[in-house]
């Protein structure tokens, strides 16, 4: 079983920056790849970004050049840096992981529980 903690949330004024972290623990085969996602009220789940084990990245358009994900693969951490925050980027932020539970099996999508990131005056 695999667990996703997250910290790092919280209500920061438009411009401002913040700093998830996502520290992944348990058992599993191999990992693939780490990433945020984010859900606002009312709207469906979205990637944020996400970053493989070899360490290709991938971003939303709304977040190139403000956010920036990088990860820890010996502590299985992931990370990102949030800058010149904006009001639309309120929303719960969560934690994914995607890797294999065992040889042989398909892949496997783990999440955190969310963190809350509110950016308002």
């Amino acid at each position: 079983q695999v667990q996703l903690v997250e910290s790092g949330g919280g209500l920061v004024q438009p411009g401002g920056s913040l700093r998830l972290s996502c520290a992944a623990s348990g058992s599993i085969f191999s990992i693939y790849a780490m990433g945020w996602y984010r859900q606002a009220p009312g709207k469906q789940r979205e990637l944020v970004a996400a970053i493989t084990r070899g360490g290709s990245t991938n971003y939303a358009d709304s977040v190139k050049g403000r956010f920036t994900i990088s990860s820890d693969n010996a502590k299985n951490t992931v990370y990102l840096q949030m800058n010149s925050l904006k009001p639309e980027d309120t929303a719960v932020y969560y934690c994914n992981l995607r890797g294999l539970p065992g040889l042989g099996y398909s892949f496997e999508d783990y999440w955190g529980q969310g963190t809350q990131v509110t950016v308002s005056s």
